[in-house]
Order: structure tokens, then C-alpha cells, then sequence
């Protein structure tokens, strides 16, 4: 059985507690979450050298999620607007 943490430490640690366990984020959202509340338990200097490293690789991940989800939302947009932005055949393009 672990030993027991006092209650500010394991708050303090909470967030990566699990991070090599850690499951892919929900949504765009929920990783947005959890990468500020990394930030702000990182930024306060109470974690231990090793869990500053996991919460930093939680980070990383965590931004790659990110960074994907925005680029598939651009790609989506890009295709809706090439869609609605069409030249319909008998108008003038350049009339616009």
C-alpha cells in the first residue's frame, strides 16, 4: 500500500500522477484543459524532478492532440469554403 501525501502534494501532483498511463483527451477542449492545468502545477515549482518530466512529456502530447485537431478544423474550413466559393457556371468571376 503507498504511503499516504499530504493534500497540497498530491494536488500539487495530480495531473501527472498517471502520465505514462494517461489516455488520448476527449476533445480538443479537454486537452486544452488539462495542458493549462499542467502549466500552471509545472509553474509553480512544487513537483519533484521526476514528474516535472512526466507532466513535461504529458505536455508535449497533449499539444500534439492540439495541434492536429486545429490542423483538421483548417482543413475542414478550407474545404467548406472552397465549396461555398465556387464559380457557378453562366456568372462572371470577375464581377465578384
Amino acid at each position: 500500500m503507498p504511503s499516504p501525501k499530504s493534500s497540497s502534494a498530491a494536488n500539487a501532483r495530480d495531473p501527472v500522477s498517471a502520465a505514462g498511463t494517461q489516455e488520448a483527451p476527449a476533445s480538443f477542449e479537454a486537452a486544452l484543459t488539462e495542458l493549462e492545468r499542467l502549466v500552471a502545477t509545472m509553474e509553480s515549482g512544487k513537483l519533484t524532478l521526476d514528474e516535472a518530466l512526466a507532466a513535461h512529456k504529458r505536455g508535449l502530447d497533449l499539444a500534439r492532440h492540439c495541434q492536429a485537431a486545429l490542423t483538421q478544423a483548417r482543413e475542414q474550413v478550407r474545404i467548406l469554403e472552397e465549396e461555398t466559393l465556387k464559380v457557378f457556371p453562366g456568372t462572371d468571376a470577375n464581377n465578384g
